[in-house]
């Protein structure tokens, strides 16, 4: 069994908070770690993240890089209907 440092056990518990639309089995792919050894980890931390897009928002101003995100987002969102009127 392979022995991980616990900064990298904390670093993939924060990854899967921070990002609530991936699965665990995809966070875990990401890092090449098996799944269940990441729930573990989160299950000992008691983590636990916002579901979906209900999820309350962050009491603090978004940063720069997450309104980069949100408006490429948006851009990709504007794209996929143009190019589905385009074909209609």
């Amino acid at each position: 069994m392979k022995n991980y440092p616990p900064q990298f056990k904390a670093d993939a518990v924060a990854l899967y908070q921070s990002r609530p639309e991936a699965t665990i089995r995809q966070i875990a792919a990401d890092l090449g770690i098996n799944p269940e050894t990441l729930r573990n980890w989160i299950r000992a931390a008691g983590a636990s993240r916002p579901r979906g897009r209900r999820a309350e928002a962050s009491a603090e101003p978004p940063t720069p890089l997450e309104v980069e995100n949100a408006a490429l987002r948006q851009k990709v969102r504007e794209l996929k209907e143009e190019r589905v009127a385009a074909t209609a």
